[in-house]
């Protein structure tokens, strides 16, 4: 490893805070245009880099901020401090993230993002003892912070053996993204348009193959569904099931075997499947509380606060009580509880109610409808979808490995423990 110099960020570019004078909910004429607008929340989900958001600025609110380049580092330093991440196309950002530029003379951006998750607990660890209602750090954080770096050519070769684990992982969720996309399409074609009965009853030519197209009704009925499918509550496609929370005063009932699913542990668009849990219990916790165990494929479903951010179990484990877990019946399957639970999650919430938190009860589920398939439909929707899920479970099992190499790499590489021609072989034999 040659020599490194010592630095500070802004010895390596443009560093400033991004620029918001208004907060969403006090001016919502500064949203709903083209100009996508990058909060801390999008950066922590984003494993490095911003591929989406949640929402856009209109001209309004470009006028009173600033739109980065793509390839624009940018850090939290208010609510989840020091995350990071770069822009993969311009963006606003508000003045809880700073933005860096880097200057490609003296930087690599995607080498100092890396460099910045290994200074991570440094970095967070300045606010520590400061008392404040809202952790925070600010742009005197990164004055101080030393840096050291070595030359492009170097850096380059650092970005190359962690970037093939997160070019890698970026594949995986685009794939996912495609198999979930494909799976919900053909759930809302089948039981929610009704896609082949309708095409039948217009006289339109089959667009499914003679053993699927025949398994429909050839007309819909007064109700506008097929004929011989039953409207019923969307209660009646799976069983309900209230989580719990084991005393925290209790150190016996935590840290253990059994994975504690909360909201925090939601997986990202693309991902479905929950495989690790920030927080896991024990066989006592489970025992002596209201905390319930659920199968593998079971759908757990957010009910209050952040109402319905959906999870599908990759294992037995169990969640607290501001969820639910919907596990099919007899008349179902774990891929259609799923969908269905995606396709209605826009009407749950609008029916959410509370005076503090918003709130969906085992009520709201017998409030929805949907017409209830032949089973001979079910049979074969799951037989087509399960291999779609199952593909997306490897995908999800594989990048948390790869991402475990990566985080395994990363320190060593910064601080000179391992040779890049090391890494390069590790990098070789998982990616």
């Amino acid at each position: 490893m040659g020599e490194w110099r010592q630095v500070r960020l802004g010895d390596l570019g443009e560093v400033n805070r991004g620029r918001s004078r208004h907060r969403p909910r006090n001016a919502p004429h500064l949203y709903g245009g083209p100009y996508p607008f990058i909060q801390t929340g999008d950066i922590k989900g984003s494993n490095g880099r911003i591929t989406r958001h949640s929402q856009n600025y209109s001209e309004v609110g470009l006028a009173q901020s600033r739109l980065w380049p793509e390839g624009t580092m940018v850090i939290t330093i208010a609510a989840n401090i020091a995350e990071t991440a770069i822009l993969t196309y311009p963006a606003c950002f508000p003045d809880s993230v700073v933005g860096f530029i880097a200057d490609p003379k003296k930087a690599n951006v995607r080498f100092i993002e890396y460099l910045f998750r290994y200074h991570k607990q440094q970095i967070q660890h300045e606010n520590v003892g400061t008392g404040s209602v809202q952790d925070n750090i600010n742009l005197q954080t990164f004055e101080r912070l030393i840096l050291g770096v070595p030359d492009l050519e170097e850096q380059g070769r650092i970005v190359s053996v962690l970037g093939a684990l997160d070019d890698k992982i970026e594949l995986n969720r685009r794939m996912n993204e495609t198999l979930e996309a494909m799976a919900r399409a053909i759930f809302k074609d089948w039981f929610v348009d009704f896609g082949p009965t309708r095409a039948k009853a217009e006289g339109r030519a089959p667009y499914l193959a003679p053993n699927l197209w025949n398994l429909f009704p050839d007309t819909l009925d007064d109700e506008d569904k097929p004929v011989g499918w039953e409207m019923r509550p969307l209660k009646d496609f799976f069983s309900i099931i209230g989580g719990g929370t084991p005393k925290t005063s209790i150190e016996e009932y935590w840290n253990g075997e059994i994975p504690w699913f909360s909201v925090v542990d939601t997986p990202p668009k693309g991902s479905v499947f929950v495989i690790g849990t920030d927080k896991s219990i024990t066989q006592r916790g489970l025992k002596e509380s209201s905390a319930r165990l659920i199968p593998e494929g079971t759908t757990i479903i957010s009910a209050r606060g952040t109402v319905g951010n959906l999870a599908m179990a990759a294992q037995e484990m169990a969640f607290n009580q501001s969820c639910y877990a919907l596990q099919c019946n007899e008349n179902t399957g774990d891929c259609f509880v799923y969908l269905a639970a995606d396709q209605m999650v826009s009407q749950l919430q609008s029916m959410a109610h509370g005076s503090v938190f918003s709130t969906i009860t085992r009520q709201t589920f017998e409030a929805i409808s949907m017409a209830m398939p032949l089973s001979s439909n079910m049979n074969v929707f799951e037989d087509i979808v399960v291999p779609l899920f199952q593909r997306i479970g490897s995908n999800v099992a594989e990048s948390r490995s790869l991402a475990q190499t990566r985080d395994l790499l990363l320190p060593k590489l910064m601080s000179g423990e391992i040779r890049l021609a090391e890494a390069e072989k590790v990098v070789e034999a998982v990616a």
